[in-house]
């Protein structure tokens, strides 16, 4: 990704409205370390703090949106292999790519769904 993209994504995700979808958030003790959120059957984003990354939040956040929220699917950029291995081993699958991503940007997406 180059700087100026970089730059452009800060500016979008300051913008999200969080009301727009349910957001989960997972504690250790009162650190935050992770959130998911969730709208209409689509994980439509998944943050955990670096430092908890392979301790299993990830993976508890994501099978509470499948089990709890019906989450069935999700996009991913496509070259985000580790993104697409993770969800990969919930069973989601790759059912379509788009070109650009959802700013017009040329970083491909993955639609995958369960």
């Amino acid at each position: 990704m180059n700087p100026g993209d970089i730059d452009f994504y800060k500016t979008i995700v300051k913008a999200i409205d969080f009301n727009s979808f349910s957001v989960y958030c997972a504690f250790a003790g009162l650190k935050f370390i992770g959130f998911i959120g969730v709208s209409d059957g689509k994980i439509e984003m998944l943050f955990i703090d670096p430092e908890w990354i392979g301790k299993g939040v990830g993976k508890t956040l994501v099978e509470f949106a499948i089990y709890e929220l019906r989450a069935t699917s999700v996009d991913v950029n496509e070259g985000n292999l580790q993104a697409l291995e993770f969800y990969s081993r919930f069973g989601f699958e790759v059912y379509n790519r788009l070109e650009k991503d959802n700013e017009g940007k040329d970083y491909p997406i993955l639609q995958m769904k369960l």
